[in-house]
């Protein structure tokens, strides 16, 4: 079986965002058992139960997973990278933010086209007005 391309995970998604919007419309997911009240965001399931005491003291030192503090990082830089308006500090920190994602990607273990995308450096400039050129 060929590997799934990005487009057709851009169509299994629409479908579904499309099927749970017609589902919502037509009621389906009004008996569901908790709805109207809060969600509980402290529920440790998912974690297996020799880890859990580990988690909840990392979880309450304030401490995050490789891969949260790396989004955060990658969020940072693309804030700064948007403020920037000289054209070789937006290019250095383009280059940094690419790494940023390369690193992040490599850590995980998935399929290349659930990756988080780079950012190209033309296409920002070309956007971003810079001194001296006007944007087309």
């Amino acid at each position: 079986m060929p590997p799934m391309s990005f487009l057709s995970l851009a169509f299994i998604e629409r479908l579904a965002e499309e099927r749970i919007q017609r589902a919502q419309e037509e009621g389906a997911f009004d008996d569901l058992p908790g709805r109207g009240r809060p969600l509980d965001l402290e529920d440790d399931a998912h974690v297996p139960e020799d880890l859990r005491m580990a988690w909840r003291v990392l979880k309450n030192a304030g401490c995050l997973p490789p891969e949260l503090l790396a989004q955060r990082e990658i969020h940072t830089a693309r804030e700064l990278l948007a403020g920037m308006t000289d054209e070789a500090e937006r290019y250095a920190q383009m280059q940094r933010l690419n790494l940023l994602i390369t690193k992040l990607n490599l850590s995980r273990r998935r399929p290349v086209e659930l990756e988080v995308r780079q950012e190209y450096y033309d296409k920002v400039v070309e956007r971003v007005p810079v001194k001296g050129r006007r944007p087309e």
